[in-house]
């Protein structure tokens, strides 16, 4: 799944650089694959000096100006972060822009490219790295320094061969980050919709909870236990998948799609560890409610020896129909509309 990275330009001030260094930037990084690069302009976004009477943490913001800029940051997955040197720190409009948010930020990955004349805008990241680990914004490293004078001619950075293999790979490391950082941003218990990059973890996950069908069954020839990782990630295009993470991993899932006047319901697990805690009436639950206008009924099926499994969707409201095909038994229920 492409990661989105927004790339903050900082200053605001007449006759900046800022955004050539941005433009060389993207244009840099343009063949990288896996993300799509958004810029964000702070002279653009418009930020005042911080005036929401309450504090971030709280995430409820007065002005639309601070809700703009909190949908923007919190549907990026990672930034870059295109700032100058200001009297050895960085410039108020990006502290501005830092502090008029809070969660927002947290466990998304960030590279910054600095510029300056004597430092090349090492001391104003130096001091924006400070503010960004406070907000829970890891900083991978690899970070891009351009002195003005070496660096840049006509109003342009001066493109090399080696600073753009340098952006390349800072910025590939950043979406990588990103990717394994991303289950930090759920919280725990949460249900949310799966995406490609949960697709390991389903993989290991359903083998894990259909060793207990085969002993239960006694058979090897379950779908679910065989599955390559592929053939899981293509399952997200022909179901709705919803996940639950705890402490960042993935322990529940369920699935579901629509057949006719039927929504049909399929793969609900939970990891062994953390049965027993109501996660798969949660899901189930969940699952039912997100049947589309026009759905007469709600289908499932299981193990025909699946006893702990039927007596699940019993409680929940299901009959059993009839046996399914190879030992399995099909059960529904009317939608309530």
């Amino acid at each position: 799944m492409s990661k989105k990275i927004l790339l903050v330009v900082a200053s605001t001030r007449p006759g900046r650089l800022g955004p050539a260094v941005a433009t060389w930037f993207q244009q840099a990084v343009a063949t990288v694959p896996g993300a799509d690069l958004e810029i964000a302009d702070l002279a653009a976004v418009g930020l005042p000096f911080l005036d929401e009477p309450l504090h971030p943490s709280t995430g409820i913001y007065h002005h639309e100006h601070t809700r703009r800029w909190s949908r923007l940051v919190d549907s990026a997955d990672g930034f870059v972060f295109v700032t100058p040197e200001y009297n050895f720190g960085m410039p108020a409009t990006l502290k501005n822009a830092f502090d008029h948010l809070s969660r927002e930020w947290a466990w998304k990955p960030c590279l910054f490219v600095g510029y300056g004349n004597t430092s090349a805008g090492t001391r104003g990241v130096q001091m924006a790295r400070e503010v960004a680990a406070n907000l829970r914004m890891p900083a991978i490293g690899g970070d891009i320094y351009l002195r003005i004078a070496d660096d840049v001619a006509n109003g342009a950075v001066i493109d090399t061969e080696r600073r753009t293999a340098h952006a390349r790979h800072a910025f590939t490391q950043l979406i990588r980050t990103a990717g394994i950082l991303r289950p930090l941003r759920t919280e725990d218990g949460q249900i949310t919709r799966a995406t490609y990059a949960d697709a390991a973890e389903l993989t290991v996950l359903q083998r894990a909870c259909w060793v207990d069908e085969a002993i239960a069954n006694q058979t090897l020839d379950l779908p679910a236990l065989h599955e390559s990782l592929e053939q899981v990630s293509s399952g997200l295009d022909d179901w709705t998948v919803w996940v639950i993470r705890a402490g960042g991993r993935l322990v529940a899932s369920a699935r579901a799609r629509r057949e006719g006047d039927a929504w049909q319901i399929g793969r609900l697990m939970v990891a062994p560890d953390h049965r027993h805690r109501g996660l798969g009436r949660q899901l189930l639950a969940h699952a039912e409610q997100a049947a589309p206008p026009g759905t007469q009924t709600i289908t499932l099926s299981t193990g025909a020896h699946s006893s702990r499994n039927q007596a699940l969707y019993r409680q929940a409201g299901y009959e059993l129909t009839a046996d399914g095909p190879a030992g399995t038994v099909s059960l529904r229920k009317a939608h309530a509309s």
